[in-house]
């Protein structure tokens, strides 16, 4: 599965100088969860693409190694969390948790034109906040 492109669903305006970045990994519990988990993934990504403050976003997905990564920009940490609080966003995560083996979440700030984010440097901070958040400081085996 390719890694769906980023897209900018609403360019900054002059006043917004800096953009709160926020990159996700999800790993799914079997094979048989990778579906379901993209279909309802495909619904928050149509959402993200209509939400206001969201400057930029992309997925990546690997359904055989049955992990999904995000990547997302915004206005403001409000944008994001008023995001995660509307539906569809709130009821595809409720629904999907029973089929999480893992998750990692980091965000930092970036200048707006420093955007779209960069995959790579995106995925070592989602891998360093994932050894941050291990109780022995090493992350989960990947």
């Amino acid at each position: 599965m390719p890694t769906l492109p980023w897209v900018t669903p609403h360019p900054a305006g002059p006043e917004t100088t800096h953009a709160f970045v926020m990159a996700s990994r999800f790993e799914v519990r079997s094979l048989k969860d990778v579906p379901r988990f993209f279909l309802k993934s495909l619904s928050a990504w149509g959402q993200v693409r209509k939400a206001p403050g969201a400057l930029g976003a992309s997925l990546e997905a690997r359904p055989f190694g049955k992990v999904f990564y995000t990547l997302s920009a915004w206005e403001s940490r409000d944008a994001l969390h008023a995001y995660a609080r509307t539906e569809p966003h709130k009821s595809v995560m409720t629904g999907l948790r029973a089929t999480m083996r893992d998750s990692t979440f980091t965000f930092w700030e970036v200048p707006v034109d420093g955007l779209p984010v960069d995959w790579d440097d995106a995925k070592r901070r989602i891998e360093a906040q994932a050894r941050a958040d291990a109780p022995d400081g090493h992350g989960p085996a990947r």
